[in-house]
């Protein structure tokens, strides 16, 4: 099922999230609905938090950014970040939240990661490139983080009246979308 992506400016976004105590077919049916969402929405990534649910889940698929190269598509529960290194680097990030705002967000190119797995098995891994950079930028939405948090000031202030549209639904729908209420 297609569910709607919360829109920046709503406060599920910024919310502790917490964790999924067990594996149930409750969250694999919302992991399947992530996905199913998010390819919808042509992303690459979804965090819970986009949908409403302020757990510690989200979904990444990177294949579909380059066939020619191994990527990966999984859902990560409970995650913990390890570890971050390398010599940083900038690229050009989006947000299925925040639509037709992207920036340069600069981030270490290696992570190391634990997490669940959808039976709910303990992995401890390496990412590197963009499978890091994904993971970096769904992990951060359920840490209450947005991209546009870590934008350079200059291009932060020339996003702002952009990020005020997103919060007033003053914007044209590419999916289906949920904005906070004031």
């Amino acid at each position: 099922m297609i569910l709607p992506i919360y829109a920046f400016g709503h406060p599920v976004l910024r919310q502790k999230t917490r964790e999924i105590e067990a594996p149930s077919d409750a969250v694999l049916k919302l992991i399947e609905d992530m996905f199913e969402t998010m390819y919808n929405a042509s992303g690459v990534g979804l965090a819970a938090p986009q949908i409403g649910k302020a757990l510690r889940l989200f979904i990444v698929d990177t294949v579909q950014i380059d066939k020619e190269k191994d990527g990966i598509k999984r859902a990560f529960i409970n995650p913990q970040m390890l570890d971050e290194s390398g010599e940083p680097w900038d690229y050009e990030e989006g947000c299925l939240s925040i639509p037709d705002i992207n920036g340069d967000v600069t981030r270490p190119p290696d992570i190391r990661i634990k997490y669940y797995d959808t039976a709910f098995q303990l992995h401890e891994e390496t990412f590197t490139g963009m499978d890091a950079r994904v993971i970096q930028h769904e992990y951060d939405h359920i840490e209450g983080i947005l991209f546009t948090d870590l934008l350079k000031p200059l291009k932060k202030k020339r996003v702002q009246k952009k990020l005020d549209k997103i919060k007033q639904a003053k914007i044209n729908l590419k999916y289906p979308m949920e904005f906070a209420r004031f």
